[in-house]
């Protein structure tokens, strides 16, 4: 396999998505409250994001193989490491090398947003790292989806609203709990998939916790809740009819749920996986198209 190839698939860039969703709605909802939008800043949050995102999946990536949990029995996509096609030091070079221009994007972002934005990113890029890496991964425990809810939805929506606005609003951050719960269904689908696999080599996720029949449950309402929060978030912010945009997708949500319950746990999971991802990014441009107009 080309070097190329390599790097790309083990970015994982059906998950990027993820990233930019939060980006993109945070910015409409400044729009709508000050009609202006900050070009410079909006670009640096969205690449930021991005080289977090790509940083903690190469952590992933080399972290799962040398802790053995990436065996050949793992039914998600071939990662790199696991597979030979970049060794375990080129990765994590990478993903430092990530982490370094997100960095570089945060000190221009630090400049116009002040301490705030330390804050969000130092964490930000303390959480990617331990979410793999440590002597107590956040991966390897129940708290998977609790992390990617708060870093992807609420910190990420809110600190790009604080970005163009300098403040913080409930709408904001509801807004941000909206997009968090759909990241965070992206998670309950992976570990759904790998649910015997982990429990076999010691991960401990929230699926291998509370068992298939509890994770249909969770991931149903991850799906199905930020829709039924829209009324308040129209409360908080009228948006008259163009509040119902994201509602046009809801059947969409109801098929990946069926398709969550039917499909028996296997490689089928990885299509559900982008199909989960691409819904956050459908559900977050409607989101953002509600508030623009």
């Amino acid at each position: 396999m080309k070097t190329s190839t390599a790097w790309f698939l083990a970015i994982r860039p059906k998950t990027l998505p993820v990233s930019l969703s939060p980006v993109l709605v945070g910015t409409a909802i400044a729009w709508h409250d000050s009609g202006l939008v900050l070009w410079l800043p909006l670009l640096a949050a969205a690449f930021g994001a991005i080289f977090i995102q790509i940083g903690t999946n190469l952590f992933n990536d080399v972290g799962d193989f040398l802790r053995g949990t990436d065996t050949p029995e793992r039914l998600g996509p071939k990662r790199a490491t696991a597979e030979g096609w970049l060794t375990p030091v080129r990765v994590q070079a990478g993903a430092w090398l990530a982490f370094a221009l997100a960095f570089i994007c945060g000190i221009y972002l630090v400049w116009h947003g002040g301490w705030p934005i330390v804050v969000i990113g130092l964490a930000s890029l303390g959480a990617g790292w331990a979410y793999t890496g440590g002597s107590r991964p956040i991966a390897y425990g129940p708290l998977g989806e609790c992390f990617v809810f708060l870093f992807f939805g609420l910190v990420a929506v809110g600190g790009s609203y604080y970005l163009q606005t300098l403040a913080l609003t409930p709408t904001a951050l509801l807004a941000g709990a909206l997009v968090g719960l759909h990241a965070a269904a992206v998670i309950s689908v992976n570990n759904y998939r790998d649910l015997d696999g982990d429990a076999k080599n010691g991960k401990n996720t929230l699926a291998v916790r509370l068992g298939r029949p509890a994770m249909q449950r969770i991931f149903r309402s991850e799906m199905l809740l930020p829709y039924a929060l829209l009324p308040l978030l129209h409360l908080l912010t009228p948006l008259g009819g163009f509040i119902l945009l994201p509602l046009l997708i809801l059947p969409l949500a109801w098929q990946l749920i069926n398709s969550f319950r039917k499909t028996l746990p296997g490689v089928l999971f990885n299509s559900i996986l982008a199909r989960t991802a691409g819904h956050q990014l459908l559900f977050a441009g409607a989101l953002s198209l509600a508030f623009i107009f």
